[in-house]
């Protein structure tokens, strides 16, 4: 099966992102039968739903799962809904600040994720890693991606499996005084593993 597996650059003020960090470990060792391909996402209106989507023209891929980082999670959340909707907390990587906008004008309002969520969190849980189904992506730059690709699959490839799961911080990346759940990269690569092998036939 070929799966794109995609994170985010840096954003708000922090030097790496755990959502780029385990894309990049777990495709130097992705599950037998998984032809892994990892694309890298720009945090800005104008580039990351873009990149997602030139990602999947090239890769032709049978399943994307997209990543993003939330600091203050204690559990891999997987993303139920897409909602047409930016509406940014901070501003972008470029500075763009979008309030109360939709994400396609005439797309519906929200679509259903297309991944196998309650497989996906029995498989992390079994292995001893917190895992949750969640609402949604909040209005971000994560749920803009996702929007955008249910939006594509709804529109072009009825057959692509397609979502979003947000990831704790990862130990390694807390600041000095710094607070927050976290998990390890050791951990945090072993949940999305066991998240693509549930994508096998």
């Amino acid at each position: 099966m070929r799966v794109l597996l995609t994170g985010f650059e840096p954003f708000d003020g922090r030097n790496t992102n755990a959502s780029e960090q385990i894309a990049r470990a777990v495709a130097a060792d992705p599950p037998e039968g998984i032809e892994l391909h990892v694309a890298i996402l720009p945090v800005t209106d104008a580039e990351g739903p873009a990149t997602v989507l030139h990602a999947i023209e090239q890769v032709q891929p049978d399943a994307v799962i997209s990543m993003g980082e939330a600091a203050g999670y204690d559990a891999m959340h997987l993303e139920r809904f897409g909602h047409n909707l930016r509406d940014y907390r901070i501003p972008d990587n470029a500075g763009v600040q979008i309030r109360d906008e939709p994400i396609e004008p005439d797309g519906p309002s929200a679509y259903d994720a297309r991944l196998p969520l309650r497989a996906i969190e029995a498989a992390i849980t079994q292995i001893g890693i917190p895992a949750q189904v969640t609402r949604d992506a909040g209005a971000f730059l994560c749920n803009q991606v996702l929007y955008t690709l249910l939006h594509h699959a709804a529109t072009r490839r009825p057959d692509l499996l397609a979502g979003f799961i947000h990831v704790p911080l990862l130990t390694e990346q807390l600041r000095d005084g710094e607070t927050t759940p976290t998990l390890s990269l050791k951990d945090s690569v072993a949940a999305i593993r066991a998240a693509l092998r549930t994508l096998l036939p």
